[in-house]
């Protein structure tokens, strides 16, 4: 048959045998490094668009957080695209939409043109190459150590951040901020061919099994229909389901708790306490180093542990130190604690939840609802963006918004318990 020459073909050009699988998870770990390092951009461009173009701060913060809630909104689109067209032309047509978006970025002159570049088109273009691509990937070529490298391609999101806002704020330094459209688009239009020719649809299509399993896949057919009635026929049946909603609050929470909360308000609340802009700064690049640890060694556990008690673990640890940051004394030896703790759970809670989702909904609709489940993510981190900065008006102070964050935190942990294991897949059929 036509289809079975066409994949017999590639066979000679994939070495490595199962251990190919690591070769795609390199591939798509650079890919989701370079997704991160937009998102983290427009940080980085504020002041020099402000001082450039003279545009309110409100206007260009204001497109940032469209391509913020576009990145959360996609993931669960994203997932039905790829099972409808395939991984590698979804990834492909991502990574040329976020290409094309932030290079046409340098020849804007009114604030539209950033609304469009930057909000609209790379949200959407960023949103299709998140953890919804990462969960989709895993449960495709691995069989064994889904956790593990689950945890691996999670903590990319954190590298991302580390590696590109350290370069893109020594290239505003030199050059202002039309290097760093460019070096963007650069990083993301180079990743295109390592996808095309590195990156098959599933191993069977190149005559290889998922890692760790011993009998050939059999992978089921395209699916058929409307991608986008696809994502919102499997939100309703999974909305039917207790784990779904256990999982949305618990994920709603963990963006509230980490990039809504402090991501966004950590630097202002220790300048409330005297800490200059440059030290607070640094306390949220710590955090992103040790959470590509924290959130490898989290994937690791969830290889091996119950990961409603993971979940438990993180929620309550989270919690408590959120609890405990207000009432610390603020000095560099307290904080750096803090930081390295928290950096370490960050997003701890991704594998455990991705292996929750595929135990209750199964390989085949999991990544869909885990597209549903980080859209609460995204919605809980604008809430608590929106929540920190009306309490701190309020009331002056930060206190009780990092109480009840704190309180959130505890809530999540109980609430992970009380998620079933119980398989769910029969209520979930293929849309």
């Amino acid at each position: 048959m036509p289809s079975t020459a066409l994949q017999a073909a590639p066979v000679s050009r994939r070495p490595f045998g199962q251990n190919y699988a690591f070769v795609v998870v390199a591939v798509i770990f650079l890919a989701l490094l370079a997704s991160a390092g937009l998102r983290a951009t427009p940080g980085v461009l504020m002041l020099p668009l402000q001082s450039a173009f003279g545009w309110d701060v409100g206007v260009i913060s204001s497109s940032a957080a469209v391509g913020i809630f576009l990145y959360g909104l996609a993931g669960p689109f994203a997932a039905a695209v790829m099972q409808r067209f395939g991984i590698r032309r979804t990834v492909l047509g991502a990574l040329a939409l976020m290409s094309v978006s932030t290079g046409m970025s340098y020849f804007m002159t009114a604030p539209w043109q950033l609304f469009m570049s930057w909000g609209l088109l790379s949200g959407i273009g960023s949103g299709a190459v998140a953890n919804v691509l990462g969960a989709t990937v895993v449960n495709r070529w691995f069989t064994t150590n889904r956790g593990l490298v689950m945890g691996l391609l999670t903590a990319s999101t954190a590298t991302g951040t580390l590696i590109f806002m350290p370069g893109l704020a020594a290239l505003v330094a030199w050059g202002g901020w039309k290097p760093v459209v460019l070096t963007v688009a650069a990083c993301c239009a180079a990743l295109i061919p390592l996808v095309y020719f590195l990156v098959p649809e599933r191993p069977a299509a190149v005559g290889l099994r998922s890692y760790g399993s011993t009998h050939d896949d059999q992978p089921a057919p395209p699916a058929a229909g409307n991608p986008f009635t696809a994502a919102i026929s499997n939100l309703v049946r999974a909305a039917r389901t207790r784990a779904f909603w256990f999982l949305f609050a618990t994920f709603f929470i963990c963006g509230f708790t980490t990039n809504g909360l402090v991501g966004t308000h950590l630097i202002a609340f220790c300048g409330d306490h005297g800490i200059v802009e440059v030290q607070a700064a640094g306390l949220l690049a710590l955090m992103g180093f040790f959470d590509l640890f924290g959130t490898t060694l989290s994937g690791w556990l969830t290889d091996r542990f119950d990961p409603r008690k993971l979940l438990f673990l993180y929620y309550g640890l989270r919690g408590l130190s959120l609890i405990y940051l207000p009432y610390s004394d603020f000095s560099l030896a307290s904080l750096s604690v803090f930081a390295v703790f928290y950096g370490l759970d960050w997003i701890a809670t991704v594998p455990p939840t991705v292996r929750i989702a595929n135990e209750a909904f199964g390989d085949k609709n999991a990544p869909l609802v885990f597209g549903w489940v980080v859209a609460g993510h995204q919605l809980g981190a604008a809430c608590a963006a929106f929540f920190a900065g009306f309490m701190r008006s309020a009331q002056g102070d930060y206190l009780q918004a990092f109480m009840i964050a704190g309180a959130t935190g505890i809530i999540a942990a109980v609430l992970s318990l009380m998620i079933t294991r119980r398989p769910a897949q029969p209520m979930l059929a293929a849309a």
